[in-house]
C-alpha cells in the first residue's frame, strides 16, 4: 500500500510539471481531493523525489501568487453574464 502512494504523488507532480496545473485541476483529474494532491505534492513528494518536488513547488508558487488574478477576472465574467441576462 505504502508503494502506491509514493507512486500517485509522482504522478500528481509529474502532470502538474506538464500541464502548469493548480492543485484544484490536478484533484479533479485525478479523482481525488484538494487535499490530498496537496499532502502529496508538498510531503510525500519531498522525499520520494526532491528533483520533482522543488520544480512543482515553483509551479505552485506561481499559481499562488496569480490567484488573486484569476478570482479577479471569474468574477468580472460573473458580472457580465448577470448584466446580459437583466431585463431592460
Amino acid at each position: 500500500m505504502k508503494g502506491i502512494v509514493e507512486e500517485r504523488a509522482a504522478m500528481l507532480g509529474e502532470y502538474i510539471i506538464e500541464s502548469k496545473a493548480t492543485v484544484r485541476r490536478a484533484a479533479k483529474k485525478f479523482g481525488i481531493s484538494k487535499s490530498t494532491v496537496h499532502k502529496d505534492v508538498s510531503q510525500r513528494l519531498r522525499t520520494v523525489n526532491p528533483a520533482l518536488y522543488k520544480e512543482v513547488r515553483q509551479i505552485l508558487n506561481t499559481n499562488k501568487t496569480e490567484r488573486h488574478i484569476r478570482g479577479g477576472i471569474a468574477t468580472k465574467r460573473k458580472y457580465q453574464m448577470m448584466k446580459k441576462r437583466l431585463p431592460r
